[in-house]
């Protein structure tokens, strides 16, 4: 594996959007680190799939039932991540980000010029979350402690850096 440049970001509960004690963890220009382009079958490769071709919402909102990746395709986009407390992230073309379970996270501005790739762990099925305020909080918050850290990097498989990140 060649060297690439990541950046973590650490966001604690604001009341409102769960995050997480996991870093969300990007590989900027993550393609230029791999033979093969398609950032969908590198996650289906490495057991991220249930896969999807689109936008991000332009509401703030968190997946509690699993872990999310996120690959930009094409184009450019600001993202808000870690709710009202949290960091605006330029993302590029060949960026991908890794979500621990309960990340806020939504696109900023109202481009459309832009597709994101998305997979979680084990192909899950996702859930759509809001507020901790609308939602039973305690069930919330326990059920993103028990979600298991994935056995592959989404990019780069068993021995990616993900798992460098994500110790517990």
């Amino acid at each position: 594996m060649k060297q690439v440049d990541i950046i973590t970001y650490y966001f604690k509960n604001d009341g409102d959007i769960p995050n997480n004690i996991l870093p969300v963890v990007i590989y900027k220009n993550a393609l230029q680190h791999v033979a093969n382009k398609d950032f969908e079958h590198l996650f289906c490769q490495n057991g991220w799939a249930n896969n999807w071709h689109d936008i991000i919402l332009t509401e703030d909102h968190f997946h509690s039932n699993t872990h999310e990746v996120l690959g930009l395709q094409s184009g450019q986009v600001s993202l808000m991540l870690g709710g009202k407390n949290g960091e605006i992230i330029n993302v590029e073309t060949g960026d991908m980000i890794i979500l621990p379970a309960g990340i806020g996270h939504y696109s900023v501005d109202n481009s459309v010029e832009y597709q994101f790739v998305g997979g979680y762990p084990n192909g899950a099925e996702w859930n759509l979350k809001f507020s901790l305020q609308k939602e039973d909080s305690p069930s919330i918050l326990a059920e993103i402690a028990n979600i298991p850290i994935p056995q592959k990097d989404p990019l780069f498989g068993i021995d990616g850096p993900l798992s460098t990140y994500w110790k517990c």
